[in-house]
């Protein structure tokens, strides 16, 4: 399997983009039962950090990203520069969060 780079920076030292094949996206919603979950485990919270907030949150991201890898995969890129993510909650009263990752795909 190829690996791609991944970075948020615009480009990567002592490489060249030889090809732009175009912004790669993943996004991924959290529903309002997660954040239930996350309340019925509030006894993790240590030092004003929920473990298990963190970890589900980490996971939206990082499904995010695997969506945005894949994508990029199938357009044959090398890699992806200028990653952003983005949190923003949406729904009715906000009771969702999605998470997105964007960036360029690129061939060296």
């Amino acid at each position: 399997m190829n690996k791609l780079i991944l970075t948020t920076t615009n480009g990567i030292d002592g490489k060249t983009a030889n090809d732009y094949l175009g912004i790669v996206t993943g996004e991924t919603i959290i529903g309002a039962n997660i954040f239930k979950d996350f309340f019925a485990s509030i006894r993790d919270i240590v030092g004003g950090r929920s473990g298990s907030y963190e970890r589900v949150l980490r996971e939206a991201k990082d499904t995010a990203i695997q969506e945005m890898t894949q994508e990029a995969m199938r357009l044959g890129a090398d890699a992806i520069i200028g990653i952003d993510l983005d949190y923003e909650t949406v729904g009715a009263n906000g009771g969702m969060l999605m998470v997105t990752a964007s960036g360029t795909a690129v061939k060296f």
